[in-house]
């Protein structure tokens, strides 16, 4: 069993920047990739970013395309999402999720986007924008 627990979140004026960080124990981490998502208040949980764990490649929904980057640490089996230039509509809880597959399997990007390839998921942290 995987646990996730984020970190960094909290309330920051448009235009900020914050980092999100993401802890996996319980077991060293060996799946395919991790995640990020968001749900604001009212709205349907989408999907932010993801990076493949073996090659780190990564995957953004347009919205965040040159504002927000993810990485990770295989050592530390921690992921990382770095919020710049951050606006009202980022506003939300966001979520780190683990896909448990094999690290060998590269799938198409809609498989990393889609919330039901993820096994495991952390409590949430909420992110304010104020404008």
């Amino acid at each position: 069993q995987v646990q996730l627990v984020e970190s960094g979140g909290g309330l920051v004026q448009t235009g900020g920047s914050l980092r999100l960080s993401c802890a996996a124990s319980g077991r060293t981490f060996s799946g395919n990739c991790m995640g990020w998502f968001r749900q604001a208040p009212g709205k349907e949980r989408e999907f932010v970013a993801a990076i493949r764990w073996s090659d780190s490649s990564t995957y953004y929904v347009d919205s965040v395309k040159g504002r927000f980057t993810i990485s990770r640490d295989n050592a530390k089996g921690t992921v990382y999402l770095q919020m710049n230039n951050l606006e009202p509509e980022d506003t939300a809880d966001y979520y780190c999720a683990a896909d448990g597959t094999s690290p060998s399997y590269y799938g198409n990007r809609n498989y990393y986007t889609r919330a039901r390839t993820y096994d495991y998921w952390g409590q949430g942290i909420q992110v304010t924008v104020s404008s």
